[in-house]
C-alpha cells in the first residue's frame, strides 16, 4: 500500500476539517418545511419596494387567544421586512380604508361560521388598492396565525416538528416531570404564521408559512399526563423571529432555511 506524505495527510487532515465544520454550519434538514408558492418572475423584477402588513386575516379568522398576539407578531414581521430592505407603512393606512370599505361593502366575514365572502372580499381590497395608489404602494403582506395539530416524538427526545420548526415540550403546573405513561402520541395544538403577499394588481406573488411555537403545555399537576392552553402564548421571540424567517423565504432569502435547496 502507498502511504501518504506529511503534507498529503495534512492536506487531507485540514479537507476533512473544513468538511466537518461545513456540515456543523449548515441547518439541520426539517421535512416538514412548508411547500412555498412564488411567482418568482414577478418578484425579479424587484418592483416590489413598498407594502403593508394586513390587519386582517385572508382566510378564517384566528382563534381569540392567537388574535390577541396578532398586533405584537405583525410588529415583528415589519422590524424583519425594514431590516431586509422594504417600506413598509403603517397598518393603520390599511386598517382605516378597509373600516370604510366594508361600510360600504358588508363585513366578508360571517360572524357565525367564520366563513370569508370572497366576492365581497375582493370588493373591498379593489376599494383599498385604488385608494392607496398614491401612497407608492406595491403590495399587500397577510399574515394569519394559523393553529394546526402534531405530536411530540417518543424516545429520549421528545421533540415535535412542523413547518420547519423542531421544538421541546414544556411543563406547567408545579410539578416538575411527567409521568413514565405520558402518551406522546397525543395530539398538541401548535401555530404557524402564514403568510400571503399580493401586487397592487391582486395578483399572489408569494404564499408560505412557518412553523413558531406550541400553544399548549404538559399540565404536570394530572396523575394521567394531558395538555393545558399555555398560560403565555408564543412568548419566545427566537421562536417567533425563526418562524417569521422561514414563512418569508425565499421571497426574502434565509441562509438557515431547513428545506432542500
Amino acid at each position: 500500500m502507498r502511504r501518504l506524505s506529511k503534507l498529503s495527510r495534512y492536506l487531507l487532515t485540514i479537507g476533512l476539517a473544513c468538511m466537518v465544520l461545513a456540515c456543523s454550519s449548515s441547518p439541520t434538514y426539517n421535512a416538514t418545511v412548508f411547500s412555498y408558492e412564488i411567482d418568482q418572475a414577478r418578484v425579479d423584477k424587484g418592483d416590489i419596494k413598498t407594502v403593508v402588513i394586513a390587519h386582517v386575516n385572508l382566510g378564517l379568522p384566528s382563534r381569540t387567544y392567537l388574535e390577541k398576539e396578532a398586533l405584537r407578531i405583525d410588529a415583528m414581521v415589519s422590524a424583519y421586512l425594514k431590516e431586509n430592505g422594504f417600506k413598509v407603512l403603517p397598518q393603520r393606512e390599511f386598517e382605516q380604508r378597509w373600516n370604510s370599505a366594508v361600510r360600504a361593502y358588508g363585513n366578508p366575514v360571517d360572524p357565525t361560521s367564520g366563513n370569508v365572502n370572497m366576492k365581497t372580499f375582493a370588493q373591498i381590497m379593489t376599494s383599498i388598492r385604488d385608494d392607496m395608489r398614491d401612497t407608492g404602494l406595491d403590495a399587500f403582506i397577510f399574515t394569519d396565525l394559523v393553529e394546526l395539530q402534531t405530536a411530540f416524538s417518543g424516545g429520549l427526545q421528545h421533540v415535535a416538528r412542523w413547518d420547519g420548526v423542531t421544538r421541546k415540550p414544556t411543563l406547567q403546573g408545579p410539578g416538575d416531570g411527567v409521568s413514565a405513561d405520558f402518551d406522546w402520541a397525543t395530539l398538541v395544538d401548535v401555530a404557524s404564521l402564514q403568510v400571503s403577499i399580493y401586487d397592487v394588481e391582486l395578483q399572489r406573488v408569494f404564499a408560505s408559512r412557518g412553523g413558531l411555537d406550541a400553544t399548549q403545555a404538559i399540565d404536570s399537576r394530572s396523575s394521567d399526563g394531558r395538555y393545558v392552553r399555555r398560560r403565555e402564548i408564543l412568548e419566545n421571540e427566537a421562536n417567533i423571529n425563526e418562524g417569521i424567517a422561514l414563512a418569508f423565504h425565499p421571497f426574502i432569502q434565509n441562509e438557515n432555511w431547513p428545506g432542500n435547496p
